[in-house]
């Protein structure tokens, strides 16, 4: 395999814990993920599944009680997980770069657009006032902000223009990767669909990667390649984004489909899932899902699923496996309208 074939991101075994009094709490629980020059894989599940802390494990941004105990992340052929502040200071917005859910807490309040902006490449080594103002003018041109609001405050722009803001600093070294921690949060509606449409167009024309995560299926419905679906810290469901929407594997998966309406096909009544995601410290034995799974069997609440392979996605779910799998057991293949 050349330079050019390898995965520009590869997370093989990712394991996050907090350490409490009571002792280690796993957030995330060994996660293999990897994302292609280009590409753009969305992570989906809802609050408190671990989304979050695994983005933050990736980018090496963990601080205290927060720590990865196992795994690897390998970026660009290297492993971040074992590299010091140092090393990494380099990595980190010339080659990736992050973008906080909010824009409002990252961005300084303090401080206009551009000193942020110059205050970012001055620490990556540009120097140059002229330079620092064409490439400060050039990133916020590429998010559809005039360049007047190069002299504005954090406060006196819109949610949405603060987010594009933010963007655009991510994009001022022309990244591989960007990793995006929903984004689109506090936005309204109409204001998401512009900002999707804008990252996507950015995407295509710049060629960088994108991570995104967000608890929102139905917001990268039609703009991520791969899906990763994330459940109580494991992934459940990986595959291609169009099979996963189609046809959802697992039963968590096919829920949170049924908690948003379709646009298309006969009205259907809005299903959601019952019960609430287990609290970290008290998992339950089996299947994590399985409280709250309409297809659970004597084996789920027991035996652990592992990933299996299910028609071109990987789901974890024992009505996958050759060996636990009931022999009238049915698995939720349902093609969505």
């Amino acid at each position: 395999m050349t330079d050019s074939d390898a995965p520009l991101l590869e997370v093989r075994g990712l394991s996050v814990v907090y350490d409490t009094p009571a002792g280690p709490v796993t957030a995330v629980d060994d996660v293999d993920l990897t994302v292609g020059r280009g590409e753009f894989v969305a992570v989906v599940g809802e609050s408190g599944c671990g989304k979050s802390t695994m983005l933050f494990g990736i980018a090496q941004l963990l601080s205290s009680p927060a720590r990865i105990s196992s795994g690897e992340v390998i970026f660009r052929g290297r492993n971040l997980v074992t590299m010091n502040e140092k090393q990494l200071a380099p990595v980190r917005w010339q080659n990736m770069s992050v973008v906080m859910q909010s824009a409002m807490n990252a961005l300084n309040p303090v401080k206009r657009i551009a000193a942020q902006y110059a205050d970012t490449m001055r620490e990556h080594g540009i120097r140059d006032k002229a330079e620092i103002r064409r490439r400060s003018e050039e990133v916020l041109g590429l998010v559809g902000i005039d360049t007047i609001h190069l002299t504005s405050y954090p406060h006196q722009l819109s949610g949405g223009m603060r987010q594009r803001a933010m963007i655009a600093m991510a994009l001022l070294f022309s990244p591989e990767l960007v990793i995006m921690d929903e984004p689109t949060s506090a936005l309204d509606v109409v204001a998401q669909r512009s900002l999707m449409l804008q990252i996507k167009e950015l995407q295509q024309r710049l060629g960088f990667a994108v991570l995104f995560v967000t608890h929102d299926m139905s917001l990268v419905s039609h703009f991520s390649d791969r899906l990763l679906v994330m459940y109580a810290g494991q992934e459940v469901e990986l595959g291609e984004t169009r099979t996963v929407f189609d046809t959802p594997a697992h039963p968590y998966s096919k829920g949170l489909l049924e908690a948003f309406p379709s646009i298309r096909g006969p009205k259907l009544p809005l299903v959601g899932i019952p019960g609430s995601p287990p609290a970290l410290s008290a998992m339950p034995h089996g299947c994590r899902y399985a409280p709250r799974c309409p297809l659970v069997y004597a084996d789920c609440v027991e035996v652990e699923p592992a990933l299996y392979e299910a028609d071109g996605v990987k789901a974890r779910c024992l009505l996958y496996s050759p060996d636990h799998r009931p022999a009238n057991a049915t698995a939720p293949r349902e093609a969505r309208p």
